[in-house]
């Protein structure tokens, strides 16, 4: 980038900002991003920019390390299956007033400060993610299944307080937390929450910040673009695993229903996504629905 003069970079944003003005931009925010507070000023400037040139950011986050934290002060020790939280009773309170309170309390602090107006949001509000108990199958033996507790299953998702906010100039700021029908709670994975919001909400892109460069091969390198064969392979060979899988999964979904463009981006880099939007530089992996 820096061979680039300023002039330059704007002039190339341009093209950009008006084939995107007006569309919506789901942005999952996790990892160094959110811990980092050099990153996290630059996210949320980044946010800021976006809806001042017109595109509607919506933010999905997660919060594994601020859960992980709680839970310790607690004297719990977080306990994960195929890259899933098991979250009994006690865990999912604990999950709510992380996710609910202090996480999104300060990334929407960081978005007003930066200049934004921005609007927390979990499942519960406007009824917008109805959840079940998610049965988790055991990867290899499809017959054998985990019990992961109050851990959700997307039901439905009703977008109407999104767009309601959208319109208004807001930010919606929304944590992974589903409703069932007997008002329990569920603890959703985030990633899949942003790649089931962006295909509802006919989604411009999806954008996941996350702690490595993109989608690596087996030697490491960057692998700029995927496809749904591609990445069926990757699976397969065990190059994609763990915590990349629902990443993946719901990037591919997303991709599948209509949503143009999934990106998954170093939330590492200070301005990854301003750069991966608006200038002809790709910053991660990008998926295609074919």
């Amino acid at each position: 980038m820096s061979t680039l003069n300023p002039a330059d970079i704007l002039a190339q944003a341009l093209p950009y900002i008006r084939k995107f003005h007006g569309k919506t931009l789901v942005i999952k925010y996790g990892g160094n991003a959110m811990t980092d507070p050099l990153l996290q000023q630059a996210f949320a400037e980044d946010v800021v920019l976006l809806k001042l040139v017109g595109m509607n950011p919506v933010v999905v986050h997660g919060g594994g390390p601020q859960i992980e934290t709680a839970l310790k002060r607690l004297g719990k020790k977080g306990e994960f299956v195929q890259g899933m939280r098991v979250t009994d009773a006690e865990t999912m309170e604990v999950v709510e007033w992380v996710l609910g309170g202090e996480v999104q309390q300060d990334i929407v602090g960081l978005i007003n400060q930066a200049g934004g107006k921005a609007v927390g949001l979990t499942g519960r509000d406007g009824a917008m993610i109805r959840a079940r108990k998610l049965v988790l199958h055991d990867s290899q033996d499809p017959d054998k299944e985990y019990d992961v507790g109050q851990v959700g299953d997307i039901v439905s998702i009703d977008p109407s307080v999104v767009k309601a906010l959208q319109d208004d100039a807001f930010i919606p700021v929304i944590s992974p937390i589903g409703f069932g029908e007997h008002n329990e709670s569920y603890n959703i994975n985030a990633d899949v929450v942003a790649a089931k919001l962006a295909t509802v909400l006919q989604a411009e892109k999806l954008l996941m910040l996350t702690n490595i460069p993109g989608v690596l091969d087996k030697q490491g390198q960057l692998l700029p673009e995927l496809t749904p064969r591609r990445i069926d392979e990757l699976c397969a060979d065990g190059t994609i695993s763990g915590g990349m899988l629902p990443k993946i999964s719901g990037a591919l979904d997303a991709a599948k229903s209509g949503v143009n463009a999934v990106h998954i981006i170093d939330g590492r880099v200070p301005h990854a996504m301003l750069l991966e939007i608006l200038t002809d530089q790709a910053f991660g992996t990008m998926i295609r629905s074919h």
